[in-house]
Parts: structure tokens; C-alpha cells; sequence
């Protein structure tokens, strides 16, 4: 219960500090909030599908190929629009980059938009100012169908995206498992799955 209440709490503060950005108050995604308060943690079978993504650089890319590129890598789904719980994910996002110091750079952090219709690579670049995001953490849009194919190889589409649900995941290395985290993963949780990694590097 203590976790709820102080994911709750989150949520409520980073709702007023950014209320010119937020939904209406009473929409159906903002009351989600928090359904679980422990996070689960199981081992996901993962095939990346070889999709186009536009960075918000503009640039277009193949994600398969940025998520290989040597280093651990986190990856969550949010879309800048949302009230509740992507805000929370990307808090704790930013929070683990700032922990990490002089570290930050030997770590991937990839947030993908299900929300492409709406997330520009110009809007993305805005929500990353939002949350301080450092080179290491990169926002990724595109076409719908492209989004709907990586949500659907991580086991995440659930058909709209007022019904997405916290999910974050980790993998060590090109070729290793993914990690899937279920609930807000707080950056102690975050740093648990990354520290061996970087202690072994």
C-alpha cells in the first residue's frame, strides 16, 4: 500500500507541475493510475520486428539496429499526451539517468509513441526537454502500423492506448533476453536489473 500511495502521489504531483499539458481531469486514462503496486518481473521472448522508426531527430531508422548497439538498453511505450502513467515511467527514466552519473552514457534508455498520429518527432523532442533527457535516451515515432508491430512483439498492444499499462523492459545485450517489469518500476528497481551489467563491463 505504501508503494500505491507514493506512485499515486507522483502521478498527482507531475499532473499539477505540467496541467497546461495534461488530460482533463476526469478522463478514463487518468483515472487508471495505479492498479498494481508490486512490479513483476518475467523473461520475455522478444523477436524486434525489422520496422522504420523516426527518431525525434527526425532521423529514420531501423529499431532492430539501434537496440543492438552494445550497450544494456530499457525500453518503455508512452505517448506524450498522457496524464498518468507515462509520465511516471519517464520520471523514473530520468531519475535512473541522473543516478547514474558519468554512467549514463554506457546505458540505451528508448521510449517508442503509441501515439503516432499525434507524436511528431518535433513533439517528442519537446516531451524529452520535459524530462532532461540526455543523448543516451532516445524517442522513437512513426507509422501506426510500425508502432502497433513493436508493441505487439513486446506483448503490449492492448488496441487503444487509453488502455496501455506500465510496462518497462531491460536487456543486458544484443542476443540476451528481455527482462519485462510489469507496474512502475522505480529507479531502484531499474538499477537492480542494470548494476551487474555495469559492474561486469
Amino acid at each position: 500500500m505504501r508503494a500505491l500511495a507514493i506512485a499515486s502521489a507522483l502521478v498527482l504531483a507531475l499532473q499539477g507541475a505540467r496541467a497546461s499539458d495534461a488530460d482533463a481531469p476526469g478522463d478514463a486514462h487518468a483515472r487508471h493510475h495505479v492498479k498494481e503496486a508490486q512490479v513483476a518481473r518475467t523473461i520475455a521472448t522478444v523477436a524486434v520486428p525489422a520496422v522504420t522508426l523516426v527518431r525525434a531527430d527526425g532521423a529514420r531508422v531501423q529499431l532492430a539496429r539501434e537496440l543492438d548497439d552494445g550497450r544494456p538498453v530499457f525500453l518503455d511505450f508512452v505517448y506524450t499526451t498522457c496524464s498518468a502513467i507515462c509520465p511516471v515511467l519517464s520520471q523514473a527514466f530520468a531519475e535512473l539517468q541522473s543516478r547514474l552519473g558519468a554512467d549514463a552514457a554506457r546505458v540505451r534508455l528508448v521510449s517508442v509513441s503509441i501515439d503516432p498520429e499525434e507524436d511528431t518527432p518535433a513533439r517528442l523532442a519537446d516531451y524529452a526537454r520535459r524530462f532532461s533527457a540526455g543523448p543516451q535516451w532516445e524517442f522513437f515515432t512513426g507509422s501506426v502500423e510500425a508502432s502497433i508491430a513493436v508493441q505487439r512483439a513486446f506483448g503490449t498492444y492492448r488496441g487503444d492506448k487509453m488502455s496501455h499499462a506500465p510496462v518497462t523492459f531491460f536487456r543486458a545485450a544484443p542476443g540476451d533476453p528481455w527482462v519485462r517489469l510489469d507496474g512502475f518500476a522505480s529507479p531502484d528497481v531499474l538499477l537492480s536489473e542494470l548494476h551487474p551489467q555495469l559492474v561486469h563491463k
